[in-house]
């Protein structure tokens, strides 16, 4: 390792290690504490915690608890986190290497990684809990920071709608028109799309109506009528005179034959042992730990001047990554989600469907069924476990998961009547999916919370 040329006597050195050893600490911290001690700067602290986190995979020292232990006394922490999802797990875990502060997090649910949570059902297949979650991302630090608790299999992602029978690839592309169509007229639709806007182009059904070309418009009414209209009214619980147009005009043609899903997401695929593995990488810090069952609201409250933690006034750093409104008993109403009724089912065969995800736009009253093994690449002869999603109205208080934001002007005024109360306590902080009642992909999530973290750092630096 680079930093031991720092020490010119190994006797000393040896002697540091057992004296880091015997008081528990594992290797992340015995790497970090000798870099400290050798005068090591902080970029290449980094790069070595990023080794000796490559080094530490395949063990399992974090600290995890069912519920708070009697004598849990805030006190004790620098910062709690309100949720172990992708939000609180990343700023847990940064708090903890950029400023030393122990951090708790609380956590409602049983498990660790949020709705990212994955694990083996009763036929060993590695199923997605809360529905398939597929990683792809633009932003550079997200992937770098990641790649840190993970490696990444080669998946890219690539979706079949179920059109009358019919499956065909979605973003609508040059396949879907001759499969639609057939091969004759799609091709001839295909060439006029190429001679209007050109190849590998994403054009959306707006851009198609406003050529007032008479087939450029029936491309778009077929892929409005049998790729978006059914499946958004399934979704979002919609009937057609309450779809906003503005979001019809944005369901995009793929003027080419890239079947993937995200052709230009430079980093995609999935982490190479799940989901759970990977956070649990994430969270194996001695200054993390991770308190599972614990309802925050029975811990943490709010006032307009001071937050308050088991029972004490609280002056550390407050993550909070649970829905706003639940806070506060939501006592301005509720905020509206979608939720999702997930079935599995696992089937005595090798494959049910051709690709991970096959969406149901014209039929059925799910909106898609996940074929696990399709995306994770795992091996299990003779059996098959697939997910059938239902969508529906959240109701809070019964045990539903709110997955999905309804962004509509009303919806967006209550939140921010919430947002308001908690606007002056400068150690309160929210962030993440629920808490910023917005729709996020997962790289969305990380990208937050580094941005959190990073003015956390940097006011408490």
């Amino acid at each position: 390792m680079p930093f031991l040329s720092h020490y010119k006597e190994l006797g000393a050195l040896r002697a540091r290690i057992m004296q880091i050893s015997s008081s528990g600490f594992n290797q992340y911290s015995i790497l970090l504490c000798l870099r400290l001690a050798a005068g090591v700067n902080r970029q290449d602290e980094m790069r070595e915690a990023k080794g000796a986190c490559a080094a530490s995979r395949g063990r399992k020292t974090m600290s995890i608890t069912n519920g708070l232990p009697a004598g849990f006394n805030p006190d004790n922490y620098g910062a709690i986190v309100v949720g172990a999802g992708y939000a609180g797990a990343v700023c847990a875990r940064r708090l903890a290497e950029a400023c030393g502060y122990k951090v708790a997090i609380l956590e409602r649910r049983s498990h660790i990684a949020g709705n990212a949570y994955d694990r083996l059902d009763d036929a060993g297949i590695l199923v997605h809990q809360y529905g398939p979650h597929i990683y792809h991302t633009y932003n550079e630090r997200v992937h770098t920071f990641l790649s840190r608790f993970t490696e990444w299999t080669n998946y890219q992602h690539k979706v079949l709608a179920n059109i009358h029978g019919t499956l065909m690839p979605v973003p609508f592309n040059h396949r879907s028109l001759k499969l639609a169509f057939g091969q004759e007229k799609g091709e001839r639709l295909y060439q006029k799309l190429v001679a209007t806007f050109g190849e590998d182009k994403k054009v959306p059904i707006m851009e198609l109506r406003e050529k007032n070309d008479p087939e450029l418009t029936e491309v778009a009414d077929y892929v409005y009528e049998n790729v978006f209209l059914y499946y958004t009214m399934k979704q979002w619980g919609k009937t057609p005179d309450q779809i906003d147009p503005s979001i019809t005009g944005r369901v995009p043609v793929f003027v080419g034959d890239d079947d993937r899903y995200f052709p230009n997401a430079p980093h995609q695929g999935m982490p190479a042992q799940g989901y759970t593995k990977l956070f649990e990488r994430l969270l194996d810090h001695d200054l993390v730990q991770v308190f599972l069952d614990v309802d925050a609201r029975d811990v943490l409250s709010v006032s307009d001047t001071r937050m308050m933690v088991a029972g004490k006034t609280y002056g550390g750093e407050v993550i909070y990554t649970g829905p706003l409104d639940e806070l506060f008993g939501m006592d301005l109403g509720a905020l509206p989600y979608r939720t999702l009724d997930m079935h599995f089912e696992t089937l005595d065969k090798d494959q049910f469907q051709p690709v991970g995800t096959v969406n149901y736009t014209t039929s059925e009253d799910f909106t898609r069924i996940t074929e696990f093994k399709n995306m994770t690449g795992q091996v299990v002869p003779g059996k098959t476990t697939i997910m059938k999603e239902y969508p529906g109205p959240y109701v809070p208080g019964s045990g539903q998961t709110p997955y999905y934001a309804i962004l509509e002007d009303e919806n967006m005024k209550l939140y921010h009547a919430y947002r308001e109360r908690v606007e002056a306590l400068l150690n309160f902080h929210v962030v993440g999916r629920l808490a910023e009642y917005r729709y996020y992909d997962m790289d969305g999530v990380v990208a937050s919370a580094l941005a959190l973290s990073d003015e956390i750092i940097k006011a408490n630096r």
